[in-house]
């Protein structure tokens, strides 16, 4: 077990888990206490350190037990029906919040960040600058860095089970471009960039366009511009396009948000930004 403020108590609990329910008050205690300290960003379901993504187990069980021990609750939330275990966050310092966007108690969002008309599911991570834009969802325990652009339709998977499993993790100053799906505990390292409609996947293939060099699977690289593409490959039944991720360059330090650049290479590339 990993570093981590959780009451070693929600162990204790999952380790018995199936005889747990709504109806029993001390664990349901427990459990919202737990859920309540990442709520408020005190405790992460995942954090980065050095290379690696480190895995706050406990924080995964305690959601994981939030969903057995809350009862269903009826509600409404900006005139829909909601039925729900889990209730939405209702306060949010320093973040602005637009409306149809909605986020899940048990996730948090820094001041200075935006959402949009969104979906920021429990376990979830915003930082501060991020926009999480329009119809753009950041699934469950998903990790999202400080200065962040999700655009449009964007989609970053969640990841509850195996407890151990490493979430999405979106670096400081990266750009998602429209519809592009990052998920299966794929990483997007610091002030890389994807073009539209790219898809990231833990299996996904890496290329460097100019070297033809492979690179880690289901990795954005640090500072790179990347967009979507296919490699052929041979089968009995003929050769087909396989999806992979194709990095055309790499940004210099301290163009990570230099918008214009990033647009020219794209349209350099016969890439629409």
């Amino acid at each position: 077990m990993t570093d981590t403020t959780i009451d070693p108590v929600i162990d204790e609990l999952w380790e018995r888990r199936a005889a747990l329910g709504p109806d029993d008050e001390d664990a349901r205690a427990q459990v919202v206490a737990a859920v309540d300290l990442l709520d408020a960003g005190e405790a992460r379901v995942a954090r980065i350190e050095g290379d690696d993504v480190i895995v706050d187990e406990r924080a995964k069980r305690a959601i994981l037990l939030s969903f057995t021990v809350l009862p269903m609750v009826k509600g409404s939330h900006g005139g829909s029906f909601v039925h729900d275990r889990v209730p939405l966050k209702t306060i949010f310092p320093g973040v602005r919040v637009v409306a149809g966007a909605i986020a899940r108690w048990g996730s948090h969002v820094e001041p200075g960040a935006v959402l949009m008309p969104s979906f920021t599911n429990i376990g979830g991570y915003v930082g501060s600058g991020s926009m999480v834009d329009t119809w753009a969802t950041v699934g469950s325990c998903a990790q999202v860095g400080r200065n962040v652009h999700l655009s449009g339709g964007v989609g970053l998977g969640g990841v509850l089970e195996p407890p151990q499993a490493a979430p999405v993790v979106v670096e400081d100053d990266a750009f998602i471009g429209s519809r592009s799906m990052v998920v299966e505990g794929a990483r997007v390292r610091r002030g890389a960039k994807l073009g539209a409609g790219a898809v990231l996947t833990a299996s996904t293939r890496v290329f460097e366009a100019e070297t033809g060099a492979e690179l880690a699977r289901g990795v954005a690289p640090e500072r790179a511009i990347c967009v979507g593409s296919s490699r052929v490959r041979g089968f009995p039944g003929g050769d087909f396009g396989l999806p992979c991720l194709l990095v055309l360059r790499y940004l210099e330090p301290g163009q990570e948000h230099d918008k214009l650049a990033l647009n020219e290479v794209l349209r350099e590339h016969g890439v629409a930004p």
